[in-house]
């Protein structure tokens, strides 16, 4: 059974460890550096439970953790790449861990976002991460029948594909 459930801040820390994988992961395509401690840095690791348009979410798979999304929600049009929707829900990060990939975990758990925050969304990848480009086109694809629009965006605030699309309410027999 797969989950998506929202994160309470006593799990702040776990949040935090599963940050170090996905940091590590993109680092190729990111160039994430490493702290003198041998860490990687989240700077807005507090905004998940301070800021109220943030919504962190683990991804589980039969009680065992398997990644997170965050959630950035009502985003205004003026701090989007693509969306000319006054507000749109933005996907921040989205990481699932190896062991659960190509399973349909990750499809399972956008879809359930989706569904759970109605209207416009927008799904960035960064430049050069062809693997999550490849896996956001399929998902959003099978979500939305095709009725989306990506583009490829290269100015200051953004570099990399960008996908905008409509959420709707899904039957369970979807």
């Amino acid at each position: 059974m797969i989950e998506v459930i929202p994160i309470p801040y006593e799990d702040k820390y776990v949040l935090h460890q599963l940050l170090q994988f996905y940091r590590y992961d993109s680092s190729e395509y990111d160039g994430h550096k490493l702290t003198q401690h041998g860490l990687y840095m989240y700077k807005y690791l507090d905004h998940q439970w301070t800021e109220d348009y943030r919504s962190p979410f683990f991804i589980k798979v039969d009680g065992e953790l398997a990644g997170f999304a965050l959630i950035i929600r009502d985003v205004p049009a003026e701090f989007v790449a693509l969306s000319t929707a006054s507000e749109s829900h933005v996907v921040s990060d989205f990481f699932v861990m190896r062991k659960f990939r190509g399973q349909g975990v990750g499809k399972h758990a956008a879809f359930t976002l989706f569904d759970q925050f109605p209207g416009v969304w927008e799904v960035r990848q960064s430049l050069g991460n062809t693997p999550a480009n490849k896996f956001w086109m399929k998902t959003i694809h099978a979500y939305t029948n095709g009725c989306f629009i990506e583009e490829v965006i290269h100015n200051d605030r953004w570099k990399g594909p960008v996908q905008v699309f409509e959420s709707k309410t899904r039957d369970a027999n979807s």
